[in-house]
């Protein structure tokens, strides 16, 4: 894997993390499990606000690695929804990482694409609300 530089979205992230000791194996790359947690976080937000409530994660469509992260990346997420159904809705994250403040660069490392469906107070699939 060669490392394709790139500059950061100039749209605001949904999420934002520093990679931590705990993130990582004992050679500093970020755990992919660890990465596919915060994936999913960063995709139930917008999930959730078109929702208008509750949303369960039901299928992990696609996860593709392109590159490592390291401890210490400053690890940004960008998630959007690209479909709505009667009760679910379809949401790709992009991630890209910053490193080394020295000499900054950045570089996308993940995108992955998940499926979400909107739940009552009984976890029971609902209808998504029409859009504002």
């Amino acid at each position: 894997m060669s490392e394709q530089q790139t500059s950061i979205p100039s749209r605001h992230a949904t999420l934002r993390v520093v990679a931590m000791p705990a993130d990582c194996n004992m050679t500093g790359d970020v755990f992919g499990g660890w990465v596919m947690a915060q994936v999913d976080i960063a995709g139930s937000i917008p999930a959730i606000c078109r929702a208008r409530g509750r949303v369960a994660t039901v299928a992990v469509n696609s996860f593709v690695f392109k590159q490592p992260i390291f401890m210490g990346d400053v690890v940004s997420f960008y998630a959007d929804i690209v479909k709505v159904g009667r009760t679910s809705m379809t949401v790709t994250v992009e991630v890209y990482a910053q490193r080394d403040p020295i000499k900054p660069t950045c570089v996308k490392v993940t995108e992955a694409t998940l499926t979400y469906v909107a739940v009552d107070e009984n976890r029971k699939p609902r209808e998504v609300p029409p859009a504002d």
